[in-house]
């Protein structure tokens, strides 16, 4: 997607501050061209390299007009930083914040609640692992019950107790956050665990027992994705295929 003249780079801002800040909104635009969003609801957060701060969409705008300019800069609390014609929504970022504060190998984290997301989230067993996007979540999902709108600091512990070690964390009758090291890492997680739903949705709808993985096998999928994404540059050629995908043809 090009980014118009009122998005150039202002002076203040650094190379790799700018750098993050176009990858974080090409990640708004393609959960925006996915179908993903809940309106102006939720937050796609990435940390600034060396700093506590961190970048989230401007409250009230929709996915699609989230820019590397208007981007706001906010702290641990989700309070802005940097002076912007934009409101923050402190309240949307306390599970973001949770995350963040206690988390250093997580620098990006996605929320949504898609409908498939939110009807897995409803069931009682959670993700399966027989479906080839199901088997790469093996062992790596947690579970939080749902207390409400996630809103107050006393849920935070509990929260990251669900979450322990692991980069995805369902929120009972809600929907699910997932966070890697890095943008693309993160998009990549948010789009198996999307399609893991999807497939599981699909699946439950149709007459007939499913085909069981073993165990052995759904956690060898998920040790090898894991491995992937970590050693390789897969997520970093798969967020850029997806920008692409942006892009208009012609």
């Amino acid at each position: 997607m090009d980014m118009s003249p009122t998005d150039l780079k202002p002076a203040h801002i650094s190379e790799a501050e700018w750098t993050l800040r176009q990858q974080l909104a090409h990640c708004y635009h393609l959960v925006d061209h996915f179908g993903w969003t809940e309106t102006i609801f939720n937050h796609i957060s990435a940390r600034i390299p060396g700093s506590e701060h961190y970048l989230v969409n401007p409250f009230g705008l929709n996915y699609d007009e989230v820019t590397p300019a208007n981007l706001l800069k906010v702290d641990l609390d989700g309070h802005k930083v940097e002076p912007s014609p934009y409101d923050a929504n402190p309240a949307g970022f306390a599970l973001h914040s949770a995350i963040h504060g206690a988390r250093e190998d997580i620098h990006c984290v996605i929320h949504t609640h898609t409908t498939e997301v939110s009807a897995v989230a409803m069931k009682r067993a959670g993700f399966g692992h027989d479906d080839f996007y199901g088997a790469q979540l093996t062992g790596r999902v947690g579970y939080h019950a749902f207390e409400g709108i996630t809103l107050f600091e006393d849920e935070k512990p509990r929260m990251l107790a669900s979450l322990g070690d692991k980069h995805i964390l369902v929120l009972r009758n809600h929907g699910v956050a997932v966070g890697e090291m890095d943008i693309p890492r993160t998009f990549f997680l948010l789009w198996t665990v999307q399609r893991a739903a999807e497939i599981q949705c699909a699946a439950g709808a149709i007459p007939g027992d499913n085909v069981a993985l073993a165990p052995a096998v759904s956690q060898r999928c998920a040790d090898l994705t894991a491995q992937l994404i970590r050693e390789d540059d897969f997520a970093e050629k798969f967020f850029a295929a997806m920008v692409r995908r942006l892009r208009p043809r012609g």
